[in-house]
């Protein structure tokens, strides 16, 4: 949980990783002198996805056991844990940042229209349900599969996870703009209705396309506001 407090522009969450990575070192590390020298090692660059940083922990704590018991040489250490950091990375970025967080915003909000606090709970029950389950019992995973942790089906599943988000995300965002816009639900405006519905289909049409960009989007959805705003 700590793997980011020590964030700096040089190294990143090199420290934090060295200080997540020491519980399975003292195990597996009796001597201190040496414990400390790999301990020196890990806290070199390091940066991932916070969440999906627990599967390359599991994974290079089970190396750092291979090695101490002479089956793995330092060097195999260091290039899983590079070519873990950027994999994870590119997968959890899309699944957290992009996907999500938006949705878990846009659930919470949708609750927040009553005046209540719910949205808030809903909002952070709706993100850690998946965040915190993917970084505790991560460590586990990444630990029974070692290296090869996103070469199995963890990979496809996360993938799915991101697509199954994604298009849930645009349905709930055209609900939370119809009770937005329309908030006495007037079903009796069928223009409405129609720009609703086309909405949905190209915002779940989109959702499947890795393009346009997140600064794409903002700028289009901001340019439509404006729009919107002037006929108004």
């Amino acid at each position: 949980m700590l793997l980011q407090a020590t964030f700096n522009y040089e190294r990143q969450q090199g420290i934090g990783w060295a200080w997540a990575l020491s519980p399975a070192l003292e195990r597996v590390v009796p001597d201190p002198v040496e414990r400390r020298e790999r301990l020196a090692e890990h806290t070199a660059y390091f940066n991932t996805q916070p969440t999906l940083a627990s599967f390359a922990l599991g994974a290079v704590a089970r190396l750092e056991q291979q090695r101490a018991e002479g089956t793995v040489d330092p060097d195999t250490v260091g290039r899983v844990k590079g070519a873990l950091g950027p994999a994870l990375a590119a997968i959890g970025d899309r699944l957290f940042w992009f996907t999500l967080r938006p949705f878990a915003a846009c659930l919470g909000i949708l609750f927040a229209l009553g005046g209540t606090a719910l949205g808030a709970v809903v909002l952070w029950l709706t993100y850690n349900a998946v965040h915190l389950t993917l970084r505790l019992f991560g460590v586990g995973i990444g630990h029974d599969q070692g290296p090869s942790v996103l070469g199995g089906t963890l990979r496809t599943r996360l993938e799915g996870l991101v697509r199954r988000l994604g298009l849930l995300g645009c349905a709930l965002l055209g609900v939370l703009v119809a009770a937005l816009m329309a908030p006495g639900i007037d079903s009796s405006d069928i223009a409405f209705q129609a720009t609703l519905v086309g909405g949905l289909l190209f915002g779940m049409l989109s959702a499947l396309r890795s393009r346009p960009s997140p600064t794409q989007w903002a700028l289009g959805l901001g340019a439509l506001c404006l729009i919107a705003g002037w006929l108004r």
